[in-house]
Parts: structure tokens; sequence; C-alpha cells
């Protein structure tokens, strides 16, 4: 495997008398595309918040090598303000603010950079929380739940612009997502987490064929996991 620019180590988290990460480790690779999959409640955003620094782990380590953002479930933009003053917000801790660099990969951002964020589809803001956080030249991006209330080809889209951010930038991706066929499609590797314990990992393709993962998250279908499509249409199912 290629440096490691994260590593997470034997990781608990507790709320008061709930464990809801127990010894967990994974590592992300630079360049690497990685997903955390998952049943709602296993632990999925807290230990994105642990990574992302939100929340402080009871024991445990956590190896960062450089930068990282998160994009959060539900997006959570500055709905009474414009896109371009979102992802300028994005860009707080960096010098440069100009998000030129973020209208050539996601060009539909500029044509929407004058609309107030709270006026946009489900689609389109989740371009606009994914540009925000590609503002602070991260190394690795997480991404909590790309897919949640989207519609199938608003999801195809965003996850082709993830493939293209990871071949021409080498930005790694950790993907947090409850949908298991898209995370294991889209990423190469990937890691299982159930009740705040890793149960799984693997590539992708020893996942989805596994029979655990298939009948807990692929229906029991044999039939490995197909290619996402490409899609432009922008709706919220």
């Amino acid at each position: 495997m290629a440096e490691a620019l994260l590593e997470v180590r034997g990781l608990t988290v507790r709320y008061g008398a709930a464990v809801a990460l127990a010894d967990v480790s994974l590592q992300v690779a630079r360049g690497e595309m990685v997903a955390l999959v998952g049943p709602n409640g296993a632990g999925k955003t807290t230990l994105l918040n642990a990574i992302s620094g939100v929340i402080r782990p009871m024991a445990g380590r956590i190896l960062l090598s450089g930068r990282v953002t998160q994009v959060p479930e539900g997006r959570q933009l500055f709905a009474d303000m414009s896109v371009e003053d979102n992802l300028r917000i994005g860009a707080w801790s960096v010098r440069q603010r100009d998000p030129a660099a973020v209208y050539e990969l996601l060009p539909r951002l500029r044509e929407l950079r004058g609309r107030i964020a709270g006026t946009l589809s489900g689609g389109e803001q989740q371009m606009v929380a994914v540009g925000r956080a590609l503002m602070s030249t991260p190394d690795l991006l997480a991404i909590d739940e790309l897919s949640l209330g989207l519609a199938p080809l608003v999801v195809d889209s965003l996850a082709q612009h993830l493939r293209s951010l990871n071949r021409e930038r080498a930005t790694a991706i950790l993907l947090v997502e409850q949908n298991v066929r898209l995370a294991l499609e889209l990423c190469p590797r990937a890691y299982v987490l159930e009740a705040g314990r890793i149960v799984l990992s693997g590539s992708a393709e020893e996942l989805a064929s596994s029979a655990a993962v298939q009948a807990a998250y692929l229906g029991g279908a044999p039939e490995p996991v197909p290619a996402v499509a490409s899609g432009s249409e922008d709706a919220e199912a």
C-alpha cells in the first residue's frame, strides 16, 4: 500500500455509558478511495467526527499526514447566503479564497454562484457542500452520506465528479455511506462498521461477493455490483 495519509488505531468513543466506537482501526493511503459502510447507528458519523477533530476519543490514536476536510451529512449550508459565499467560507483556513479551481472541477457551481443556497435542489446543495470542502485544498475528503435523499441520477453525477477529483488531483476519498452498492462500486477498498466495530474489510470485490454482505446489504443477490452510469439530472428522491 502507498504511504498512509490517515491511520486510525484502536479508536474508542463513548457518549456517557454508551460505547459508540470500540477499538476501531482503519487506514487510507494517499490518493486512495475507501468506503466505510454499515447500517444507521453503526458509528460511521462518530468516526468521521473524531477524524475531523469535532469530538475527542476516549482511547486510540488518529494519525494524519495531510489536510482533511469533511462534507457533513445533510449538507449544512448557510441557506440565506449565495453559493459563492458558501464556497468562500470553506477557505477560511487558507489564503487562497478564489473559487476558480472549484468551478473548473464543478462547472455547474459557476452557473449557480449568485443563487441563494437555500433555493437550490438537493443535488445542487450537495455539490455546493463538496465544493466548499474542496476550497481548503484537502489531501483527504471525508464525505458523510453522499447519496442521502437524492435521486439515483443525481448520485451518479456526483460519483463521477468524485472519480474525476481523485483521478485528476489525487485527492483521497473516505466515503461514509449507507448505500453499500454505491460505495462498493465507487471505492476499490472498504470497511464494514457494525455496532461500533469493524467487522469486515477488504477489496470492494471481496466484500461484494461476501455472503454476509450480500445478505445484510445487497438483498442476497449474487450478481456483482453494477457500474455507476453517467447522468446529470438533478432532482431529489
